[in-house]
């Protein structure tokens, strides 16, 4: 996720080299972002998600800044999502400010200059305190909910799926975090999904939200199918955990009451939760999971091991469960091994629903592609081992079940 920092480790050489070859020796096959289903909303059955009554095994990425980038950088990310063979894209609704006038401190550097990657928004926010009026306001304009607006219309074009996290827990572009600095509090884990204020400003979002009309598509947004899913708050790190699923209950009730179409998750992290409490939540339609190796203190086969782990929670509470971040650093002479690893055990796994690997990067207006050094987890368009082995694993998730279990039997004869 946006506390972007991860990952390293090492795996058995010769059966992962075998596994690579296997992966990128799939056929090319029809994706899924080519599904003619376009006016179809994804559902659920069991662990799966589906469309039109067909399994959809969501094969996806994570995108941070399609919010706020530029029109032109928005559509390399979603061709490039397109390319890779990808059917879902995930991204959080961000900016959010103090007041435009300073008599509400922004938090964080707003006025940051540089490339969209690195949180410079050039003048965007969606969300900001009115002084006049006392309370939060909502940026319909170019340089707000237009931007939106865009995303949706473009995705769409291009048969893709957005899974869409209303707010950011974190505060890198303001997130819950500057939703409650304008209440003067400095309390990160408890305030925001506690206090009167905060709950009502969070429903006048969701309300604003899923009532709003896009002028370039003619749908408001609650019956648009382009939206795969709404999702309440990235990484929603409310303490105690009690709290969080209260919260959770009531505002995923309260999505739903306003929009019967879209499938409602947490958008939690929950890796710590051995249990996925979220699941038990009758709001929620299908439960997530993010995982990082190194921040999560775990090497690539522990990791690998809990993938199936996750999926028999999803077998036993009959709900869909999706990992929607993962990633390793590119930096490792493994990485592409590792990759190969997890996205074929998410693959041959019966009760995974899917997978969405953060994050999806590509070239700037600079021309550039972004660089990171920190966290080393992009992926991008560059003919790379990892991305051929993401583009062979999309294409191979896209083949029936039972084409995929026969070229799996194929592939596991000695």
């Amino acid at each position: 996720m946006i506390e972007w920092r991860r990952a390293k480790y090492g795996l058995r050489r010769a059966w992962l080299c075998a596994l690579v070859f296997a992966l990128l020796s799939v056929p090319a096959v029809v994706s899924a972002a080519d599904d003619p289903s376009a006016t179809s909303f994804i559902k659920t059955s069991g662990t799966h998600f589906t469309l039109d009554g067909r399994p959809f095994f969501v094969t996806g990425v994570n995108n941070h800044y399609l919010t706020y980038g530029s029109q032109d950088e928005v559509t390399r990310v979603l061709d490039d999502a397109v390319a890779m063979g990808a059917n879902v894209v995930r991204t959080f609704l961000q900016p959010v400010i103090g007041s435009l006038d300073g008599s509400k401190p922004t938090i964080w550097d707003w006025r940051l200059e540089g490339e969209a990657s690195n949180l410079a928004v050039k003048g965007t926010y969606l969300l900001h305190w009115d002084p006049s009026q006392n309370r939060m306001a909502i940026n319909d304009g170019a340089n707000g909910m237009q931007k939106v607006d865009f995303l949706i219309a473009e995705a769409g074009k291009r048969r893709l799926r957005l899974i869409i996290a209303v707010l950011d827990f974190w505060a890198y572009t303001g997130g819950a975090q500057q939703m409650r600095a304008w209440y003067g509090s400095q309390d990160e884990s408890t305030f925001f999904f506690d206090d009167p204020r905060t709950k009502r400003d969070y429903r006048a979002w969701v309300r604003h939200l899923v009532q709003r009309v896009n002028p370039l598509t003619g749908l408001a947004y609650r019956d648009d199918p382009t939206i795969m899913a709404w999702e309440l708050m990235n990484e929603g790190n409310a303490q105690p955990e009690a709290l969080r699923l209260a919260w959770t209950g009531e505002m995923s009730a309260y999505v739903k009451s306003l929009d019967s179409n879209h499938l409602v998750s947490s958008g939690h992290a929950n890796i710590l939760d051995p249990k996925l409490a979220d699941l038990t939540i009758p709001t929620l339609d299908f439960g997530t999971w993010h995982g990082y190796p190194l921040y999560n203190k775990l090497t690539v086969q522990q990791f690998n091991d809990m993938i199936p782990e996750f999926c028999q929670l999803a077998a036993r509470a009959k709900k869909p469960v999706l990992l929607e971040e993962f990633g390793h650093a590119r930096s490792n002479q493994n990485v592409a091994a590792a990759y190969a690893m997890w996205l074929d055990t998410l693959t041959r796994d019966r009760n995974c629903a899917g997978w969405m690997v953060w994050r999806l990067v590509s070239r700037q207006d600079s021309g550039r592609y972004p660089v990171d050094e920190y966290d080393q987890f992009d992926i991008r368009n560059d003919g790379s081992a990892i991305w051929n082995i993401l583009k062979a694993a999309t294409a191979r998730a896209a083949q029936p079940r039972e084409t995929r279990r026969a070229s799996e039997t194929i592939r596991e004869v000695p």
